[in-house]
């Protein structure tokens, strides 16, 4: 894949990206350091979009007006599907909206309880423990699927988060616990009640959304897809984007960037300037933060 794409047009790389995580949630570096990390890679508009998490806001925000750059609140919400996964990214809401606020709450509950049963049944073979786990963790970051991988990289288990994921956190493995999630509807409208921007995360990758149901979240509010993504299929993102011709739809671009959680580097993929602005003038919930 090409590096510093651009979807919403093709116009020359336009540097707003995204979906990027700090270790508020699953990466591995502070808010502070991603917006570091994605100024260095020539980032100029940046969105914080931890999972189910704003904690990390106030701290990305004032390293990316210290650099002169825009910061985009936001958050990447878990939601399911038919048995899959859908991730919504959420921006610019309302964070003290009530509805919103408690889906996010319940999502990072249950993860935490999650997390101990996962890694009671790894236990059963494994040596590692939760106070482990607890060692992976970032200030009062909610407990998840990496943090577990890194106790398994740090015990010798496994040589990476992708190999953990691949041999022992999969959700075809016998280890494998489910966690709670709303529905996507369910979180769009809660997103445009807490008057922010929905737009489905990674939407041509694995489990991707019938039409049926794509047109379901649009008549609730979805405002748009990422489609500029490397999870993405090719034949995917060429399927949606007739439903962007139809209900004139958001496009964004982003690099899902963990640290060193994942491969994804700042910048790889990134989102016009034309899409940015649609985002901004389309909410209603916080004020974007201007460097």
């Amino acid at each position: 894949m090409s590096s510093l794409r651009s979807a919403g047009d093709d116009a020359p790389r336009q540097l707003a990206d995204l979906h990027m995580h700090s270790d508020h949630s699953d990466g591995t570096e502070p808010p502070a350091e991603v917006m570091r990390a994605a100024y260095e890679a020539g980032v100029r508009t940046a969105a914080l979009t931890d999972h189910d998490t704003i904690t990390g806001w106030a701290a990305a925000a004032r390293a990316a007006r210290g650099r002169g750059m825009t910061f985009i609140p936001g958050a990447e919400i878990s939601t399911r599907h038919g048995g899959g996964s859908v991730h919504v990214l959420a921006y610019l809401f309302d964070p003290e909206a009530a509805r919103l606020a408690a889906l996010m709450r319940r999502v990072r509950e249950d993860r935490v309880v999650r997390a101990e049963r996962f890694v009671a049944r790894l236990a059963r073979d494994l040596p590692i423990t939760w106070d482990a786990v607890l060692e992976q963790r970032t200030g009062d970051a909610t407990v998840g699927r990496p943090h577990i991988a890194d106790a398994l990289i740090a015990q010798g288990i496994v040589a990476s988060r992708e190999e953990a994921f691949a041999r022992l956190l999969s959700p075809s493995g016998k280890y494998y616990v489910g966690h709670y999630a709303p529905s996507p509807r369910e979180v769009v409208e809660a997103i445009v009640a807490a008057g922010g921007v929905a737009i489905i995360a990674h939407p041509a990758g694995r489990g991707m959304l019938s039409d049926a149901a794509v047109t379901h979240l649009i008549d609730a509010g979805l405002a748009g897809f990422e489609l500029a993504h490397r999870e993405n299929s090719a034949e995917g993102v060429a399927h949606l984007r007739r439903f962007v011709a139809k209900h004139d739809l958001i496009v964004t671009g982003a690099s899902d960037y963990h640290g060193e959680g994942k491969p994804n580097r700042p910048g790889e993929n990134t989102t016009s300037t034309e899409m940015v602005e649609r985002i901004l003038a389309r909410a209603t919930g916080t004020e974007v933060i201007r460097g």
